[in-house]
């Protein structure tokens, strides 16, 4: 089976709504869209790149896969051509229309298709889609959760981990890198078990 690979630009606190653009999720009065501009950074850049670079296919909610038809198809640079090329499959409870090239709605059995698409691709990417993400976190349907972690703190806005998410254990990968922006990548994999507790009391006796 292929693996699925989730990659997030996140700030500190855990908003990962809108990075790119003031009007790519103004949900909930957002007032920080494109957060993420003002932090152009080249390592975060090459280390993206890579990432899509390897990418076979691409997994995106609705709503990014709207911005995404709206702007990668004229841009055939590096990063332009692989998402033209890639087959592209969208989760939206709704009848959008697909029209970038490559693009195949998925079933409303969420889980059940995202499985068919992780054994039909080896690196299967999904990019931003938060609602999504929250979705297959909740299901630990994924295999590498990629974050970028930026030095910024919005206080609100649509989180990773919002309250209520399922506690699920991580490990971290590879070492972190880092940015001149001070951007931060994690990159975990799911260890398929909730968090262990324990005692940290000192006995004194």
């Amino acid at each position: 089976m292929g693996r699925l690979h989730i990659d997030l630009f996140v700030t500190l606190d855990g908003v990962a709504q809108a990075p790119g653009g003031p009007e790519e999720d103004p949900s909930g009065a957002f007032p920080f869209g494109g957060w993420q501009a003002p932090l152009i950074d080249d390592v975060v850049g090459r280390e993206v790149s890579a990432g899509i670079a390897e990418m076979d296919a691409l997994l995106l909610g609705r709503r990014t896969y709207d911005i995404f038809a709206a702007y990668w198809p004229q841009h055939e640079n590096d990063i332009g051509r692989q998402l033209n090329a890639v087959p592209k499959y969208v989760a939206s409870r709704g009848t959008p229309e697909l029209n970038w090239s490559g693009s195949t709605q998925l079933g409303p059995d969420l889980v059940a298709e995202v499985q068919a698409v992780r054994e039909r691709h080896e690196r299967t990417h999904v990019i931003g889609s938060v609602d999504l993400v929250q979705t297959l976190l909740a299901e630990r349907l994924f295999d590498v959760l990629t974050l970028w972690v930026y030095p910024i703190v919005l206080g609100q806005g649509k989180k990773v981990f919002r309250d209520g998410a399922r506690a699920s254990g991580l490990r971290l990968l590879e070492p972190p890198v880092s940015g001149s922006s001070g951007a931060v990548q994690l990159r975990y994999a799911p260890t398929g078990a909730d968090p262990g507790t324990g005692d940290m009391t000192i006995d004194e006796a």
